[in-house]
């Protein structure tokens, strides 16, 4: 396979940055708040927390050294490193799963991403003033109903996407990272600046933070494992692609150690912000999911002084996340058709994000049109992508990653490229990856898969 040189290399804060981009996202925003409070609050968190160590650290630091090792696209990266070390060009598998899981998520991923640039206009708009729980309800149906306000703010959010990454590495994906970044931590200030008037913080953090290890159970255990390993963008081709860009000078296991705790960090402090609206809105309830987000905050909003403000910031930021999320999946590929076959970078963008933007149609109308077609198991054409991205190829191919670096790369190339860090951080890490994770990402195809064949036997 032909060897391209990478020329660019970000420096140490923006690829943290830009890690912390695609790891934070609609998943941090609405689910990670609400499965804390639920699941046994801060006994919970020290749960997940446990799991991000065995799982989510070891794996993308895997995909890190082998993006950056490679210096090229993940399909190319694995490939050359296989042929490095003598091993079957097979393993190439683990970078096309990447790249096509990122694909395929980001055809989907856009559609709801343009929900929330429907609700900044709302917000914006002033729309949610005097909204009660029915009302809010049926401006939501309102529009994933509407087959050509979710075609527009699709075609919007894809469009965005590729429009960064038509300029290049450094022009483009750099620097709209570091602009984005910043500003979603100030817009987070903001918020719970705010929310600390509400007079509800304190009720916010005993929902999500109390010690309650009464409330975990088995289910909360897989529950804080899969959550682990999806937050951080495991097996996406995102943090491989990422990896790319990475200074040879910066320590993998310091620069992800620092990622993963902004991504905790935010997830747990957007929680703090949101249910501290919640409470101080008489009349509802938290809830989980979409509805959090898009049925129960807006009624939020619409209550409070200044809650147009609020409203604003909010979407503001979610818009901000998911941005940064759909930049990462749409860069594997655009790397790849210009490293592989010499695209040049508006023709690369515009060709990925154009075939995304036309498989995503299908997720739009999965939920108007075709939300009653059943494709495979009760499925419908959106379930049908997210099962198979998110039950298959992410956790397959954080467990062959695993593999891979593990047990078929050297310890002594590992050394070389973890040079940086503490020699007993090596030997850790190599162990980890060895023995346990694989056990930890295969409980997650186990726990993702089991309801679904006991479906199938039992029909």
């Amino acid at each position: 396979m032909k060897r391209l040189k990478q020329h660019a290399i970000w420096g140490r804060g923006s690829f943290i940055l830009a890690a912390t981009g695609s790891a934070v996202g609609l998943g941090n925003i609405w689910k990670f708040p609400y499965i804390t409070g639920e699941n046994g609050g801060a006994a919970f968190v020290l749960l997940y927390l446990f799991c991000v160590l065995l799982v989510g650290i070891p794996i993308m630091m895997a995909e890190i050294m082998l993006g950056r090792k490679g210096r090229s696209n993940p399909i190319n990266a694995v490939d050359n490193i296989s042929v490095d070390i003598g091993a079957t060009r097979v393993w190439s598998v683990i970078g096309w799963m990447g790249v096509v899981a990122g694909f395929v998520i980001l055809s989907y991923y856009s559609v709801i991403a343009g929900w929330t640039l429907d609700y900044l206009v709302s917000a914006l708009e002033g729309k949610f003033s005097g909204l009660n729980g029915d009302s809010s309800n049926e401006l939501f149906n309102a529009l994933l109903a509407d087959k050509s306000r979710l075609v527009q703010w699709h075609t919007a959010f894809i469009a965005i996407t590729a429009l960064v990454l038509m300029f290049g590495v450094t022009k483009g994906l750099e620097n709209a990272i570091r602009f984005m970044m910043p500003s979603l931590f100030i817009l987070l200030l903001i918020l719970l600046g705010y929310a600390y008037t509400t007079g509800e913080m304190v009720t916010s953090a005993r929902f999500m933070f109390s010690f309650n290890p009464a409330d975990l159970s088995w289910n909360s255990a897989l529950i804080a494992l899969g959550h682990a390993f999806f937050t951080l963008s495991i097996g996406m081709g995102a943090i491989m692609a990422y990896g790319a860009y990475m200074p040879s000078t910066a320590a993998i296991g310091k620069t992800v150690i620092t990622v993963a705790i902004l991504d905790v960090m935010v997830g747990l402090l957007t929680g703090v912000a949101i249910f501290a609206f919640v409470f101080a809105t008489p009349g509802i309830e938290p809830s989980g999911g979409p509805g959090l987000m898009f049925v129960t905050l807006p009624v939020a909003f619409g209550s409070m002084p200044m809650g147009t403000f609020v409203g604003i910031a909010f979407f503001g930021m979610v818009v901000l996340a998911a941005w940064s999320s759909t930049m990462s999946l749409l860069e594997p590929a655009v790397a790849f058709f210009h490293e592989r076959f010499g695209f040049h970078r508006i023709s690369a963008s515009l060709l990925v994000a154009g075939a995304a933007w036309l498989l995503g149609l299908g997720s739009v109308l999965s939920f108007n049109q075709w939300s009653d077609q059943e494709l495979l198991w009760g499925m419908n054409f959106y379930s049908c992508l997210d099962f198979f991205t998110t039950n298959l190829l992410l956790p397959i191919g954080g467990l062959l990653t695993a593999i891979f670096v593990g047990w078929r790369m050297k310890r002594d190339m590992l050394a070389h490229e973890m040079q940086q860090d503490h020699p007993r951080l090596l030997a850790v890490w190599r162990w980890i990856l060895r023995y346990v994770s694989p056990i930890a990402v295969l409980a997650i195809i186990i726990n993702l898969f089991f309801p679904i064949a006991t479906r199938f036997v039992v029909e």
